[in-house]
């Protein structure tokens, strides 16, 4: 995979941004401007196409995941995978450090990470073939090769929209699936989160912007004009969300709703849920532990809502959101080419801050005994090109170091589950190139996800023509991680 001619990469972006799956109350359940109550008919409509979901058939309800994406494609060499002995070109600026389990090391910007390693696991072998963002991201979010390697258009669902269908009767107050990302990117193609054959049933639930921001609130759990008139056609009902949802209670509407329309209300006016996202709640020190900017409370809300029955947790950790901006050396995303970002400088920045929220996540998760329950997947679409090249930087016009995209090797943690951590699965080469020990793919990662779940990678779907398709194709659940007992 060579790295000449590398053009500027605009990273992980929409084809689709004038569709804002988020831009109304609840639209993000499905097709903009959609009610939810029009959602469950959708999910009530594919079960009766698509088949029930099994009853019992393995589903663990008390599971979990939280799975954390860094679209762009995080740097192994800087962080999980470094190699000191390797040739200047190779082996970037930073050294690795000594970790609390004897012989595991990470990179020296992760400090926190070494103090809690026994918490966790490293996978360093997990490899594919699509180097392009938008192939990457869609081969690792479906398992499945893209017809098409470039463009985040999904082919086939997602695994969690997979996830989302096989236990779309639970009932809970809180959304089943949920998203957080940053305020723009909220379509559901921009990091190839779709669905699919599936439909837009199965998308996540929304939560847009950020969360350490002092004016960050959930839009999407007050109710939608529309839904709203349906209830009620008093124009006050709006003006705030407690409010609504004391008449509601009071009025009896909810008693003179359908089965689908009394499901969206019981969600929009769930204490559960509101409580689930309202980051006030937690003491300052846990907040300040986390960090207060967006990867630490996004991290700090995965968490609060695994606890409150949120089954499946996807929070993008994409822009560090510096006060004042970020520097022209550093990358929106974790797309560290050479024209985006001065990879060693962008490191500088953002590691402290995904350090901080990975560690405390991973700690809390013990600290709270949710270690068996919850599952935690950090990773983002592959990895980054052992050869560190020089290119003109777009932004700051100077000759800067960087890495290009390299899905043949990329570095990924693991942690709660019940799974065995504080080791290290797989190996590269001297240089970081390619696997030399258990090599990998995404669809194994998966496979120990859904096994976690209790669900079964071999449950099929029709497709648009209705072909049985498995939710995985292949993959195999990774031994070393599996709980022994």
């Amino acid at each position: 995979m060579s790295n000449h001619g590398v053009r500027h990469c605009r990273g992980p972006v929409s084809r689709r941004e004038a569709l804002k799956y988020g831009s109304l109350a609840l639209g993000s359940w499905g097709l903009a401007g959609m009610g939810l109550g029009d959602l469950y008919r959708l999910q009530s409509a594919a079960a009766a196409a698509g088949g029930a979901s099994p009853a019992g058939g393995g589903l663990k309800d008390d599971r979990a995941v939280i799975f954390v994406w860094l679209p762009g494609g995080p740097p192994h060499m800087e962080m999980y995978d470094l190699k000191p002995d390797a040739p200047s070109e190779y082996r970037g600026e930073y050294l690795p450090i000594a970790t609390n389990v004897p012989g595991m090391e990470v990179g020296e910007l992760l400090p926190l990470h070494a103090k809690c390693a026994d918490k966790y696991t490293i996978i360093r072998s997990v490899a594919h073939q699509f180097a392009d963002h938008g192939g990457g991201h869609k081969r690792f979010m479906t398992g499945r090769d893209p017809k098409e390697p470039t463009g985040f258009v999904n082919d086939y669902p997602a695994v969690p929209s997979l996830i989302a269908r096989m236990i779309d009767d639970r009932r809970r107050g809180v959304p089943n699936y949920v998203c957080g990302v940053d305020r723009g990117r909220s379509g559901i193609d921009v990091f190839s989160f779709g669905s699919a054959y599936l439909g837009n049933a199965t998308h996540p639930f929304m939560v847009v912007g950020d969360p350490a921001a002092a004016d960050f609130k959930i839009d999407n759990l007050a109710p939608s004009e529309a839904l709203v008139d349906r209830i009620d056609d008093r124009a006050a009902l709006l003006q705030q969300f407690d409010t609504w949802r004391r008449r509601v209670d009071r009025s009896g509407t909810m008693d003179a709703l359908d089965e689908f329309n009394r499901r969206a209300v019981e969600l929009v006016t769930s204490e559960r849920a509101r409580l689930a996202f309202d980051l006030s709640k937690e003491p300052d020190a846990v907040r300040d532990r986390y960090g207060r900017h967006a990867y630490g409370q996004r991290a700090l809300m995965a968490r609060r809502l695994v606890e409150a029955g949120v089954t499946f947790v996807t929070m993008v950790m994409e822009n560090p959101q510096l006060p004042g901006g970020l520097p022209n050396y550093v990358s929106y995303n974790w797309d560290s080419h050479a024209v985006n970002c001065h990879i060693f400088k962008d490191a500088e920045v953002r590691l402290p801050r995904y350090d901080q929220a990975v560690t405390a996540l991973i700690e809390d998760l013990y600290a709270r005994g949710l270690d068996k329950r919850v599952l935690l997947v950090v990773t983002g679409e592959f990895g980054r090109t052992p050869r560190i090249n020089y290119q003109i930087g777009t932004a700051n016009g100077r000759l800067q170091p960087g890495r290009d995209h390299w899905p043949n090797a990329m570095s990924m943690i693991v942690a709660g589950g019940g799974m065995r951590t504080g080791q290290v699965i797989g190996a590269t080469n001297l240089k970081g190139e390619y696997p030399t020990a258990r090599p990998l793919t995404p669809n194994d990662l998966w496979a120990t996800v859904l096994q976690h779940l209790g669900i079964d990678s071999e449950h099929a779907y029709p497709d648009h023509n209705g072909r049985p398709m498995p939710i995985l194709p292949f993959g195999k659940a990774i031994d070393e991680l599996l709980p022994t007992a």
